[in-house]
Parts: C-alpha cells; sequence; structure tokens
C-alpha cells in the first residue's frame, strides 16, 4: 500500500471513529435537555401552588384579623350585658326590700292603724280614695317587682347569648390559627421542593453546556484529523516548509491557506461577544502554532505585504476579476513583497499573533469587490 494510501485510510478512520461518538453525545443532549423541561414544567406547577397557598394564607389571615375585631367587641358587649345584669338585680332587690318594709310595717301595726286611717277620712270620697291609694300602693310594689324579675331575667338570657357567640368565635379563631399553622408548613415544604427544583435545574443545564462544549471540541477534533491528514498527503508529495516553497492541496478553487493548523478558531459571519466584538466575523480563523506555513490560497499579485497596527504583519493578494485575499497576523514579515506574482500554494509567511490578536492564528478574509465573503465557497 502506498504512503498516499495509507494516509487516506488513516483520515478516513478518524472521522469513522470520531462520528461514533455523536451517537452517545446527541443521546446525552437529548436526555438532558428533556430532564430540563421536565424540571421546567415541574417548577412551573411548584409555583403555581405556592402562589395559590399564599391566597390561601392572605385569606385566613384576614379572616383572623375580622374574628379578633368581633371577639374584641362582643367582649365589650359581654362587659356592658354584664353591667345591665347588676344594675337590675340591684333594683329587684331594692324594690324586694322596699315591698318588705312596708308588708312588714303593716303587720307589726296591725290593722287597727289601717283602720284608724280609714276612719279619719273626712268623707266618703276621702275614704275611697284612701282605700284605692293603699290597693294602688300594694298592686305597684307587686308589679315593679315583676318588671325588675323580667329585667333580670332578659338581662341574664343576652349576656348567655353573648357568651355563646363569644365562644363560637374563640373556636373560630382556634381553627384558623390551625389553618394557618398547616398552610405556612406547606409553603415552606413547597419553598423547599422549588429550591430543590432550581438546583437540579442548574445542575442540568450545566449538563446541557458540557455536552455542547463537548460537541464543539469534537468537531474541531474532526476539522483538525481531516486538516492534518490533508497535510501529511501534501508532504508525502513535496518538501515544502521554508519561504518561497509551494503546496497545492484542497478540491475547491482555493487551495486551504493553512493546513498545518491546530483547529478552525472562528467562522465567517460569527459574533464573537466574548472579546468584546459585536460585529459579524468577516473571514475565518485558524489557530495553530507559531511560524506554521501560511500558503497562498490561488495565483495572483502582491498588492500588500508589510505590517498594520490591527492586521499585524499580513499580505493581500489580488487574484483578478475583483477577488482578493487577506491574510493576517503573521509572526514576522512575509516572505513576499509588494508587486511579486504569487503561485497556488505558495509559501508567503508563518501563522502568529501580531497586530490586533489574542492568540497565535491566522486571519483568512475573501473579498469580492471590496465585500468581505465566506471563505468556504471557494475551498
Amino acid at each position: 500500500m502506498t504512503k498516499r494510501k495509507r494516509i487516506a485510510n488513516c483520515m478516513i478512520a478518524g472521522v469513522l471513529s470520531l462520528s461514533f461518538i455523536m451517537p452517545t453525545y446527541a443521546t446525552d443532549l437529548s436526555d438532558a435537555q428533556q430532564k430540563a423541561q421536565q424540571l421546567e414544567e415541574q417548577k412551573k406547577a411548584a409555583e403555581s401552588e405556592k402562589s395559590s397557598l399564599a391566597e390561601q394564607l392572605n385569606t385566613i389571615v384576614a379572616d383572623m384579623k375580622k374574628s379578633e375585631e368581633d371577639m374584641t367587641k362582643k367582649e365589650s358587649e359581654i362587659e356592658k350585658a354584664e353591667e345591665n345584669l347588676v344594675n337590675a338585680k340591684v333594683d329587684e332587690q331594692n324594690q324586694y326590700e322596699s315591698m318588705k318594709k312596708r308588708i312588714k310595717y303593716i303587720y307589726e301595726n296591725g290593722s287597727s292603724e289601717f283602720l284608724e286611717i280609714m276612719l279619719e277620712a273626712k268623707d266618703m270620697a276621702d275614704f275611697l280614695n284612701k282605700a284605692e291609694y293603699a290597693t294602688k300602693m300594694s298592686e305597684y310594689d307587686r308589679d315593679m317587682l315583676k318588671k325588675f324579675q323580667k329585667l333580670v331575667k332578659k338581662v341574664e338570657e343576652e349576656e348567655a347569648k353573648l357568651n355563646k357567640e363569644y365562644e363560637e368565635l374563640h373556636t373560630l379563631q382556634a381553627s384558623l390559627t390551625e389553618k394557618q399553622t398547616e398552610v405556612e408548613k406547606l409553603l415552606t415544604e413547597k419553598a423547599s421542593e422549588l429550591a430543590t427544583i432550581e438546583s437540579e435545574m442548574t445542575e442540568v443545564q450545566g449538563l446541557i453546556t458540557a455536552a455542547k462544549e463537548a460537541e464543539r471540541r469534537r468537531q474541531e477534533a474532526e476539522e483538525a484529523a481531516r486538516q492534518k491528514a490533508q497535510q501529511e498527503q501534501h508532504n508525502s508529495g513535496n518538501s515544502g516548509g521554508t519561504a518561497g516553497d509551494s503546496v497545492v492541496s484542497g478540491n475547491g478553487f482555493f487551495t486551504h491557506p493553512c493546513p498545518g493548523m491546530s483547529y478552525q478558531s472562528s467562522y465567517f459571519g460569527e459574533v464573537r461577544e466574548g472579546i468584546g466584538d459585536s460585529r459579524p466575523h468577516k473571514g475565518h480563523d485558524y489557530a495553530a502554532a507559531p511560524g506554521t506555513p501560511i500558503y497562498a490560497a490561488a495565483a495572483g499579485k502582491v498588492t500588500t505585504a508589510g505590517y498594520s497596527n490591527s492586521a499585524g504583519y499580513w499580505v493581500v493578494i489580488n487574484h483578478g476579476n475583483g477577488l482578493v485575499t487577506k491574510y493576517m497576523h503573521m509572526w514576522q514579515m512575509p516572505y513576499v513583497s509588494t508587486g511579486q506574482t504569487v503561485e497556488k500554494g505558495q509559501n508567503i509567511g508563518g501563522v502568529g499573533t501580531t497586530g490586533q490578536s489574542t492568540g497565535n492564528h491566522l486571519h483568512f478574509q475573501v473579498e469580492l469587490n471590496n465585500v468581505p465573503v465566506n471563505p468556504s465557497n471557494y475551498m
């Protein structure tokens, strides 16, 4: 088997081995996302139940407040009834004592004095008046005593009624207090349940993030393996590596400008907010070790070969028909000069991190009629 075939087989085997990881990743991510959805539904249900319990508690507290107000009012009414009862019993007792005194007086003095009083009447009319007065006095005493007795009974009944109503309010207050304790306990349990759910959601979100990161690394590793196999395939037929050497690879119009990259760190159109840049990326970034060869993507004429504050050491090649490629952040002065004609795959410099760069990489940019376009369309 030739060296070229061995390299191609290795590349296919590497890609296939990486593809076997995908079902596991897909399953893990799918399970995590499904679990996250379940937890979100559980959280919504728990929050709804917690809200309902809070409303119940508010109602109970309001009922307890009203019950307390009613009990205070009832206590005042009972106190007033007790005062009325005391007064009624005093009036009853006073009336009773007055009757006893009059009866005692009549008994002790006998009927003779009563007869004397009657005989002293000046005439028959006076006699009848005195007799009627004596009768009315006796009836008055009886009537007043009955009146006070009825009043005492009425006040006693009212007091008993008020005491019964107070006891009912007291029982209601005890029941509401018991309900309040129960609802507060349920609220505490629901809050604990929500805390557990949120903790699980945080954990699952971490798993989702980890799974996505694993997929990103898998894709990077797959691309790196492909590029490495491509480079090895190229190196099997080329000595390459020194300034001015040429390498041709790839099936598109362009050859890959940095086949020795470690991985592709950024893509065309990507918004890189992590580095404070909200604008769409104008090209592809290829992370690589310092000095890794950079090749002309296609034949053309060098229009720029020098240094820029933003691009660092860089090269611009005009390929005609409005098509231009740019190679930025080289580690030192380019291997070509302005006005020089280069071939497709010619080594024009090495990877670096000069200019506005956060690490060793090649920023490869393609423009058509001065407008950045996706490099992948030409590779």
